[in-house]
């Protein structure tokens, strides 16, 4: 098929995307992503995610998860539908899960259950995690540790060198988005994406956010979509010293490898 792009985080069941879901992935086809990972954020979001996929056939996976913004409501009744949902073929990871102690809209010990929980489901399914990690300062690293047979991609990395090599030391993939296009926040991003591995690397927009400050000229309506994402994979190309060809190669290869995605 040649090279395209993988996108592994889109946040498809977005009300954003309601109207024109469509004409998105008519745009995403256009632009050359060949794939997108529906992200699942809760059981909601979950079921609908592989509600797409079964639209999309082929061209759509998914998440399914629980984010730590939800973990209050995470219960014994909520780990048996998220086995339910994440037995769906199209499912390929566990998440979004992890910590954030940045805004703490649930309590710090029911995110650490939700997420170890989902650790554990995904160490049963044999499934890779799409973890969210904000502020836990060390913590969800602890936690990693006590599953070293886990693979996982750290979604959306915005960290310092110091974290983002802490992560590679347990051998995690790292997703890269909008972030590193603004010159404003994402400098330090720019400076250490080169430390990833060229095995460890992956894209995404987590659209319908982080639309990437370099678009010229922007969307009026200022939301993000899955059709943008060459734009990261310009920014990683010059960041990293790479050509475009050879980003879209390994992110491609890692996606496939990650997910199991036979494409």
């Amino acid at each position: 098929m040649g090279l395209h792009l993988i996108e592994i985080g889109a946040n498809l069941t977005d009300k954003t995307f309601r109207h024109d879901l469509d004409d998105v992935l008519v745009r995403a086809k256009r632009a050359r992503v060949n794939h997108i990972v529906v992200t699942g954020t809760d059981l909601e979001h979950s079921q609908l995610a592989v509600k797409l996929c079964g639209e999309h056939s082929g061209y759509l996976s998914s998440t399914a998860g629980v984010h730590p913004h939800n973990a209050t409501s995470f219960q014994t009744q909520t780990i048996q539908r998220l086995t339910q949902i994440a037995g769906n073929e199209c499912v390929v990871a566990i998440g979004e899960t992890g910590l954030d102690y940045f805004r703490n809209f649930s309590p710090r010990l029911n995110q650490i259950s939700a997420f170890e929980t989902q650790l554990q489901l995904a160490l049963e399914l044999k499934l890779p995690v799409f973890i969210h990690d904000r502020d836990s300062n060390g913590e969800l690293l602890a936690i990693l540790k006590n599953f070293p047979t886990l693979s996982a991609v750290v979604h959306c990395f915005t960290g310092s060198a110091s974290l983002l090599q802490n992560y590679l030391d347990l051998g995690l993939y790292i997703g890269i988005t909008g972030w590193i296009c603004d010159e404003r926040r994402g400098l330090e991003l720019y400076q250490s994406v080169s430390l990833i591995p060229d095995d460890r690397l992956l894209m995404e927009t987590d659209s319908p956010y982080l639309l990437p400050r370099t678009m010229k000229p922007r969307p009026r309506s200022r939301r993000n979509e899955p059709a943008f994402l060459k734009h990261v994979c310009d920014a990683l190309a010059s960041a990293r010293g790479q050509t475009v060809e050879h980003v879209q190669q390994i992110t491609q290869a890692n996606a496939k490898t990650l997910f199991g995605l036979d494409l």
